[in-house]
Parts: structure tokens; C-alpha cells; sequence
């Protein structure tokens, strides 16, 4: 059986501007509307459908990039001046990790979520 994650919601104060700010920052389509939700689809299947509510847990959200997108996004990140870590704990402020053999950076949403950028995944070497 090849089980696959389909789409996660994301809680935000405002669906329609967090949803959209992750897609321009990420290089991603404009958001479509489904239902209540705005959804912001990934390359591999997987959407992620921001909710609006009033109550919002922190989640963590990775996204595994190419080289170069990585370049891309990084560079939007520091045009928006947004604070980034070296990791989730918010460790290495103003720089980027190097865990095997590719490069990661970790920001905070508007809704403080945590989200990470990532040229390889984590224990694949290097």
C-alpha cells in the first residue's frame, strides 16, 4: 500500500493573507479557494489549506527545496528582512545549518508557526 499525505490544515488569523504570503515567499501559484479554506499547493501532491481561526498552535511546516530554489526563497527572506535560525529552537540567529551536506534555515510565520527550508533531508548524509 503506498500511503501518501495529502493536504494538512494550517490555522491562521487571516487565510487569505497568511495563504498568500507563503505562496509568493515559497515562488508557489496564487492560492485557490476550497471551501473555507485557501490552499496553497506544493510539487508533490500535497496542499496545505489555511483555516482562519482564533486559535492557532504553533506547527512546524518543512519544505524540501532544490538548490537553487533554495537561493530563490533564501533571497526573498532577507528582502522581507525576516529574522531566520540555523534551527527550530531559535539557535544561530542569522545563519544557515549545513546538515548533511546541504543547507537549512528555519523562520517564523505571522501566525508563529515554524517553517524550514531545506536542501536535504535530515539523516540522508552527506
Amino acid at each position: 500500500m503506498a500511503i501518501e499525505l495529502n493536504h494538512t490544515i494550517v490555522a491562521s488569523r487571516d487565510s487569505k493573507t497568511a495563504a498568500a504570503s507563503l505562496a509568493d515567499l515559497l515562488g508557489l501559484p496564487a492560492p485557490s479557494q476550497f471551501g473555507p479554506f485557501q490552499v496553497v499547493q506544493v510539487s508533490n501532491g500535497v496542499s496545505l489549506d489555511f483555516m482562519t481561526s482564533s486559535e492557532i498552535h504553533p506547527q512546524h511546516y518543512a519544505f524540501l527545496l532544490t538548490e537553487a530554489e533554495f537561493d530563490q526563497v533564501f533571497g526573498r527572506i532577507q528582502e522581507h528582512e525576516m529574522t531566520y535560525w540555523a534551527d527550530p529552537g531559535h539557535h544561530g540567529e542569522g545563519e544557515i545549518n549545513t546538515r548533511d551536506g546541504g543547507r537549512g534555515v528555519y523562520f517564523d510565520s505571522p501566525d508563529g508557526h515554524i517553517l524550514e527550508i531545506l536542501t536535504r533531508p535530515y539523516g540522508s548524509g552527506g
